[in-house]
Order: C-alpha cells, then sequence, then structure tokens
C-alpha cells in the first residue's frame, strides 16, 4: 500500500497527515527580510522567538498566532503562494510534484534524518530576543540556506558527518 503522500493531494489530507508532513528542520521558523526593490527573500540564521533551536519545534505551537503575529499559518492554499518556503519543506516539494527527500521522517521512520542529512538548523541559529534591534538579523545572513538542502543520498551523509 502506498503512502497517504503518495495517494493524496494537500488539500485531500486530514490534520494528522498535514501536520506529519512537517520534517522539523526549523528552516521555515527563520527571521527573512525582503528586498524592497528586487523582491528577493534574504534568511537569515536569527530565529523566532518561539523556536527551539535544540529541539527544532515551537514551544507553543497551538498559540503561536497569538505571540507572534506574523507567523505564517501554512495551509494547501497558500503553498504555492510563499516562494520564501525551503526547497527541501515537505509541503513544497508535494505541492510541486516532487516526493519527500529520503531524510524526511515519514520516509526515513527516523525523526533525526533530518538533522544527519544537514538539512535542519539545529543548533546554528540565534534567538531573536538576542538581538537589540530586529533589523540586526541582516548581520545574520545565511544566503546558503535559500539553495536546497539535503541532496546527497544516506551514505554521502554519513561520510560527510565522519569527514565533519
Amino acid at each position: 500500500m502506498l503512502p497517504f503522500w503518495k495517494t493524496k493531494s494537500l488539500t485531500e489530507m486530514n490534520p494528522q497527515e498535514w501536520e506529519s508532513l512537517c520534517d522539523g528542520c526549523g528552516l521555515c521558523c527563520l527571521i527573512r527580510f525582503e528586498d524592497e526593490d528586487t523582491g528577493e527573500v534574504v534568511p537569515t540564521r536569527v530565529h523566532c522567538k518561539l523556536f527551539d533551536a535544540v529541539k527544532c519545534t515551537c514551544v507553543d505551537y497551538v498559540n503561536r498566532k497569538a505571540q507572534v503575529p506574523d507567523c505564517i499559518k501554512l495551509t494547501p492554499n497558500n503553498v504555492s503562494s510563499l516562494a520564501w518556503m525551503p526547497k527541501s519543506c515537505a509541503y513544497r516539494r508535494l505541492n510541486e510534484g516532487r516526493d519527500l527527500a529520503w531524510w524526511h521522517p515519514l520516509v526515513s521512520n527516523d525523526p533525526e534524518t533530518v538533522h544527519q542529512a544537514g538539512v535542519s538548523v539545529r543548533r546554528q541559529t540565534v534567538s531573536e530576543t538576542a538581538l537589540a534591534e530586529s533589523e540586526d538579523a541582516l548581520d545574520f545572513e545565511a544566503s546558503e540556506w535559500r539553495e536546497e538542502r539535503g541532496l546527497w543520498g544516506p551514505e554521502e551523509s554519513a561520510r560527510e558527518m565522519d569527514e565533519g
């Protein structure tokens, strides 16, 4: 039997299936800036005040909108309009007709593979609460995080971790 993400569209998924697509990378919890002239979105190594940088989760996911009003709730209806979403994101991948990556917890059956593959931002960010001014986040620009992460297979990932 095929897994649900191969048989259902994003709009057909139930809430539990939808939520399980989140791989726990934390890339969507980063502070970003949009260049007013070019429209280019610049990610930073600064995370939202509700992000746990070790667990790569929101500490108050259910109530996040009350504490962070500009937090964007991802839905099947807005996935295609959020061009800043990470290219490795399961929601984006499925919306673009691609499959989940080998490291995705639903594929690997292991929530650690997203971290082992180097996709997540675990322990690589600083909280926005540590900044004097919100614009200071630009000092932590992470333009390399615009590119898709985790493109190599498990063998290459393990080798890179051994060498690193």
